[in-house]
C-alpha cells in the first residue's frame, strides 16, 4: 500500500494527526491493533473522568442530606455505573470510525513495525510505504520490581474492576494514584495512599498540595509517606504490603500500583530505522516533532514530554499543518500548558511554580498572593473542605506566571484564567476584571 502518510498508533494524537493531514488532502493509512481513542479513551481520562463524577455525585447526596434533603447516603450499583461509562466510550469509538470513513483514512487493526525507508510493516502481512511517518503508540503502567507485584493491579486493571474493593491500597503519590484514590474513597471503598516521598503530587506547588492533603485527610483517606513498598504478600483476607526494613501491614482486597508508565516503544523498529530513544524507552523529537530519522515524526506519551492528551493532540495537528498545509513554522508552544488532577477537590496548574519563579527570576522580583476559603455550598453543609488559590507574579507590573489552584470548580476555572496566563496578565489586570459574586472563580481576581 502507498499513501503520503501512515500513523502508527490509533490513540488521541494518532487520531489527531491522521484526520488533520486528511484535512489537508493527504492519503493517510492508520494503524491500531486494538479500541481506536487509545489510552484516553478507554483506560484513561475519559472512564476516569466518569467515575469522578459519580464519586463526586455521591459526595453531593451527602451535601445534600446535610442541607435538609430527605436523601440517605448511598453506594452506586457499580455494575449500572460501568455500563453507562462503557456504553459513552462505545460511542466515542463508533464517532471515530464513522469520521475515519469520511475522510477516506483507511485503517488497518494491525501492529506496525519501522523497517526504514518509510516502510512500516504490519503484523498481519501487510505492507505500507509513505513519505512520511507518524509515531504515536503512547505508553502503558508499569509495576515495580518487587516480589508479589502479581498480586496488584494497575490503572487498567482498576478499569476492569467488577466492584468496589471494602479496603484498597494505592502504591504511589502521583497523578494518577490521587486520582483513584480520590475516586475509590468516594465510591465507598476505604482507601489508603502509600507514598514512598514526603508528600503528594511532585512538581505541583507544595502550599496547594499541602491544602489537598488535608482535604483527602478529611475524606477519610489514610496518606502514609515515607513508605517504601518491598513486597507484597498473599495471606487470610487478602494482600497485604510489606515495607522496606519493615513489619507486613493489615490485608487489604486489592493494591493498586501508580508507580508510573513506560512509553510503547518495544519492538517498533525504532533502531532499525535510526530512531533515537532515551535510556526508557522514549522517543527522542525536536521542537516540531522530528526525530533523528527523516520522514519518521512522534508525539504524544512516546515522547515523555507532557503526558496529557491535549498535548499530544496539539502536536499532531501542528505536525500536520508543516507537513501537509504549507505552514513551515508550525509547532506547539509547552510552555504554560494547565493541567488539572482529578482529584477531590481538584487541583491544578499553569504556568511557575514559586519555586521555578524563584529559581528563573531570582528572590526579590517574585511576590506571592493567595487565599484559603470554604466553598459556599461547604460552607452551608459545615464541611471541613477548604479552597486553594495562589498567584505567582514577576517584576513590579506583577505579570502573573503561575495559578495554582485546589477546591471546588478549580477544573473548570482554570481554563479560562490560563488564557490570561498565557497573554501575559498582571495581577492589576485581574483586579480590574469585575467579580462574579458569589463564586469561587472570584477570589481570584480579589487576590491581594
Amino acid at each position: 500500500m502507498h499513501v503520503d502518510l501512515v500513523v502508527v498508533g490509533g490513540g488521541s494524537g494518532g487520531l489527531a494527526g491522521a484526520f488533520r493531514a486528511a484535512g489537508h488532502g493527504a492519503r493517510v493509512a492508520l494503524l491500531e491493533p486494538g479500541e481506536l481513542g487509545g489510552t484516553c479513551v478507554n483506560v484513561g481520562c475519559v472512564p476516569k473522568k466518569a467515575m469522578w463524577l459519580a464519586a463526586d455525585l455521591g459526595a453531593r447526596i451527602g451535601l445534600a442530606a446535610a442541607l435538609g434533603f430527605p436523601v440517605e447516603p448511598a453506594r452506586p450499583d457499580w455494575a449500572q455505573l460501568v455500563a453507562s461509562r462503557q456504553r459513552y466510550i462505545a460511542n466515542i469509538h463508533a464517532s471515530y470510525r464513522r469520521r475515519l470513513d469520511e475522510a477516506g483514512i483507511v485503517l488497518l487493526p494491525a501492529r506496525g513495525r519501522l523497517a526504514g525507508k518509510g516502510m512500516v510493516e504490519c503484523d498481519d502481512g501487510t505492507e505500507v510505504e509513505a513519505k512520511h511517518v507518524l509515531v504515536a503508540t503512547g505508553g502503558r503502567p508499569v509495576r515495580p520490581d518487587i516480589p508479589g507485584a502479581e498480586l496488584g493491579i494497575d490503572s487498567d486493571g482498576f478499569f476492569a474492576l467488577g466492584e468496589a474493593p471494602a479496603r484498597v491500597a494505592i502504591v504511589g503519590g502521583g497523578y494518577i494514584g490521587v486520582e483513584l484514590a480520590g475516586v475509590l474513597q468516594g465510591l465507598g471503598s476505604q482507601v489508603e495512599l502509600f507514598v514512598r516521598g514526603d508528600a503528594l503530587l511532585k512538581g505541583f506547588d507544595p502550599e496547594v498540595v499541602e491544602r489537598l492533603q488535608g482535604n483527602m485527610h478529611q475524606a477519610g483517606i489514610a496518606l502514609h509517606f515515607g513508605y517504601p513498598v518491598a513486597a507484597l504478600e498473599a495471606c487470610e483476607g487478602g494482600v497485604r504490603l510489606r515495607e522496606r526494613g519493615g513489619d507486613a501491614g493489615n490485608p487489604f482486597d486489592a493494591v493498586i500500583f501508580a508507580t508510573g508508565r513506560r512509553p510503547n516503544t518495544d519492538g517498533l523498529g525504532l533502531e532499525a530505522a535510526g530512531v533515537r530513544t532515551d535510556a526508557d524507552g522514549r522517543v527522542q523529537v525536536d521542537g516540531f516533532q522530528s526525530t533523528s530519522a527523516a520522514g519518521v515524526y512522534a508525539v504524544g506519551d512516546v515522547t515523555g514530554r507532557l503526558a496529557l492528551t491535549p498535548v499530544a493532540i496539539a502536536e499532531a495537528r501542528r505536525l500536520m499543518d508543516r507537513v501537509f498545509g504549507g505552514q513551515p513554522d508550525a509547532c506547539i508552544d509547552h510552555a504554560d500548558v494547565p493541567t488539572v488532577v482529578f482529584s477531590h477537590p481538584p487541583l491544578g496548574r499553569v504556568g511557575l511554580t514559586e519555586a521555578e519563579a524563584r529559581l528563573r527570576f531570582g528572590d526579590e522580583a517574585v511576590s506571592c498572593h493567595r487565599t484559603t476559603f470554604r466553598p459556599m455550598l461547604h460552607a452551608l453543609a459545615d464541611v471541613q473542605q477548604h479552597s486553594m488559590f495562589k498567584a505567582v507574579c514577576v517584576g513590579a507590573e506583577k505579570r502573573v506566571v503561575g495559578l495554582h489552584l485546589v477546591g471546588e470548580a478549580a477544573d473548570e476555572i482554570l481554563q479560562g484564567f490560563a488564557v490570561a496566563v498565557k497573554m501575559g496578565a498582571t495581577l492589576a489586570d485581574f483586579h480590574a476584571t469585575v467579580a462574579i459574586h458569589p463564586t469561587s472563580a472570584e477570589e481570584i481576581v480579589l487576590l491581594r
